[in-house]
């Protein structure tokens, strides 16, 4: 076949684009440009990008990228043959298969939110490529997508899911059957994280923690009425609906749009009556905004990413993240574990209780009621001949011990504990009775994370902070000449909070000899501190500060979120 010249692949390309207009072609346009000119598909898709001035990428190429499935979701991306990334300066950047598509290119910059002033880039890739590289998320996506209807796995412990869509919400009988399927529903669709039902004088309060912050949703009336609502969610996770007493824990599950989610239930007796919490285990909930369960996905800035990664990938020793409750410290875990994981080690996990499912990678569920403790699971797994170990919460003497010991002798151990910063950590082993050397010799570095709320990226607007905000955040004029301050005015897609989303920020503190000989000579936390902060540590403070800077989120949340100093 005769090859046609590279300079006349543009005019072949527009009189292919208009057929395949008049005829509906399936095939795309480089495979029509392909089989004209006898050239190999690579040498086609760079010679149509030249006059267009478009760079070219390939699968690895956007590899490099952090997907932004933020903006456009991987479904999406996979039903139109496009996808968004972003760079790690923040830029977004738009791949797409055709360069004449002015309507998806222009589809793209919609979702990116780009301006006039800073239009969307746009790169030319081959459709295979654009296709590779979805795959290769789908895949990673489909890690922890563990609940999929029907799959025998998902079933094992016996339970069923309720199907809950607006035809059960508004098809129940009974007012309190309605009324917890609605709650459910809605606060699914709010992305909450847990539903607090608060019994009043009056009735209940309902509540939804989203972006870790309770909003108060509804109010029920009547006092029989809540207490049905309470017994339909105690019939739901088993629990006992005569006992009144004392606490209750159960768990229930439901289906919505096609997946199961577990629901955790917590009764606690109160003067009112009885409050339950539903903490909603959504194993898809982050996958459906990012893609896949990556650190990149988790919104960390390229310093702290690169430590992590340093650290998650040592041979032995022990990472430590810490945190409050719900900071996302196991999410973190779970998703350098991924990472890590290479099918060539072994892998062992023990939770409680087990949030994501991992393939290749055996989990272990705590079990207290059977005598199955974090301490007892734990000696069992070194008989296991594992690689690396993840143990979900260190929680009493006996745990650390273990964790210490198997960090010490040739395994990498990935673990929490709850603390306010990387400095307490020592505090709460030194609580503990653990030998300061031992530990100091088995430990590698210490991650302490925030969950901080980021501004709506369709409300936000610059403003200028009072000069009682800066105080009130320990700042000068003089400190902040170079912050871009911005601020969301509440609109609907935020439900006027002015805060869409969640961010984490965190302080690392890699030991060195010098650390470990401050720490096991009992030295002050103000010299331990001094030394890691010139060995290039970062408070979380600084870390908030830094996002505020780049207009992320604003001074009232760094302060709801992290210390002073």
């Amino acid at each position: 076949m005769n090859r046609a010249a590279p300079e006349a692949i543009l005019d072949a390309a527009l009189l292919m684009r208009a057929r395949q207009q008049r005829e509906h072609s399936k095939r795309s346009l480089v495979d029509e440009l392909e089989v004209l000119s006898g050239l190999e598909p690579r040498l086609v898709v760079r010679e149509l990008a030249q006059p267009f001035g478009l760079a070219v990428l390939e699968t690895a190429d956007m590899l490099a990228f952090a997907p932004a499935f933020d903006l456009l979701p991987l479904s999406q991306a996979m039903a139109r043959h496009c996808v968004l990334l972003r760079a790690q300066d923040g830029l977004v950047v738009g791949v797409v298969a055709d360069p004449f598509d002015i309507d998806l290119q222009t589809w793209l910059s919609t979702q990116a939110r780009s301006k006039p002033q800073s239009p969307l880039q746009i790169r030319l890739a081959l459709q295979a490529d654009i296709q590779a590289y979805l795959s290769k998320q789908e895949e990673s996506a489909r890690a922890v997508d563990t609940l999929l209807p029907g799959a025998d796995n998902a079933r094992r412990d016996g339970k069923t899911a309720a199907v809950l869509s607006f035809a059960s919400v508004s098809e129940a009988a009974s007012p309190a059957v309605r009324l917890v399927n609605s709650t459910l529903y809605d606060a699914l669709k709010a992305g909450a994280s847990d539903i607090h039902l608060e019994s009043t004088a009056g009735g209940l309060a309902v509540k939804y923690r989203v972006d870790g912050v309770l909003d108060h949703a509804t109010a029920v009336n009547g006092i029989e009425v809540a207490e049905q609502i309470i017994s339909r969610l105690k019939v739901l996770a088993e629990l006992d609906i005569a006992e009144r007493r004392v606490p209750q824990d159960g768990s229930f599950r439901v289906e919505s749009n096609g997946r199961e989610i577990d629901l955790r239930v917590s009764i606690m007796p109160s003067i009112h009556g009885e409050d339950a919490v539903i903490r909603i285990l959504d194993k898809r909930a982050m996958i459906e905004s990012y893609g896949s369960l990556t650190l990149e996905a988790l919104g960390f800035d390229a310093p702290s990413l690169a430590t992590l990664r340093v650290l998650a990938q040592e041979a032995y020793g022990m990472l430590l993240v810490t945190g409050p409750t719900g900071s996302g410290k196991t999410t973190t875990l779970y998703a350098a574990l991924t990472e890590i994981h290479n099918g060539r080690e072994k892998i062992i996990t023990i939770e409680d209780p087990v949030e994501y499912q991992l393939p290749g990678i055996l989990q272990i569920p705590v079990n207290e009621k059977k005598g199955l403790t974090f301490a007892k699971g734990l000696r069992s797994i070194l008989r296991h001949d594992p690689d690396k170990i993840m143990v979900g919460e260190i929680r009493d003497r006996e745990t650390a011990e273990i964790a210490v010991q198997s960090a010490l002798t040739g395994h990498l151990v990935l673990t929490t504990v709850h603390a306010n910063n990387v400095f307490d950590v020592f505090g709460r082993f030194t609580h503990m009775g653990i030998d300061p050397y031992a530990f100091v010799s088995a430990l590698n570095g210490i991650w302490a994370q925030r969950l901080v709320r980021i501004n709506c990226p369709h409300c936000a607007a610059e403003y200028t902070p009072s000069d009682e905000e800066l105080a009130g955040a320990n700042l000068a004029r003089a400190d902040v000449y170079d912050y871009r301050f911005m601020q969301g005015k509440g609109c609907g897609d935020c439900r006027g909070t002015g805060y869409k989303g969640r961010r984490s920020i965190a302080e690392i503190l890699t030991l060195n000899d010098e650390i470990r000989e401050l720490i096991v000579d009992k030295r002050p936390i103000r010299q331990i501190k001094a030394a890691a902060y010139e060995n290039g540590t970062r408070s979380l403070r600084q870390a908030a500060l830094e996002l505020v800077r780049r207009g992320g989120t604003t001074l009232a949340e760094i302060k709801r979120v992290t210390l002073h100093a």
